[in-house]
């Protein structure tokens, strides 16, 4: 369950700065780690990196979220370019098109607790993350 949701449009290199900047905010807030917070930035860098370049621009959602156990935080990125033609291929580690961090998809997904990508050519991309407070 969410509780509490910010948006940030992805259009240009300075939004992906904001994204940085709100999502570590969002991580000191929840009490992550140091650790946990540097690996969430990192993952959410080239996410909406990924959002900018590839997607054509979209948009980043962060929101704390809770179940009953623990607290954490989701982010979603969403697009609607052209998709991933080959989602097997783009989530091979070391697979790059260059110009990211060089993480690529399978990076970004070690770097959190749960990842989950919904794409289809033409249709758009949509990946969530998110990263539990241990």
């Amino acid at each position: 369950m969410s509780e509490e949701s910010r948006r940030i449009p992805v259009v240009t290199d300075q939004d992906v700065v904001r994204v940085r900047q709100l999502v570590r905010t969002v991580a000191v807030e929840a009490k992550l780690s140091l650790v946990d917070q540097t690996k969430l930035v990192t993952a959410a860098s080239e996410l909406a990196r990924n959002t900018l370049v590839y997607g054509g621009g979209g948009s980043v959602e962060v929101s704390r979220v809770r179940t009953e156990l623990r607290g954490g935080i989701r982010i979603v990125f969403a697009d609607q370019g052209p998709g991933i033609a080959d989602l097997e291929l783009a989530l091979t580690d070391g697979y790059t098109t260059g110009g990211g961090l060089g993480l690529g998809l399978s990076g970004a997904r070690r770097l959190v607790d749960e990842f989950a990508i919904e794409t289809a050519p033409g249709e758009g991309t949509t990946i969530t993350v998110t990263k539990w407070c241990r």
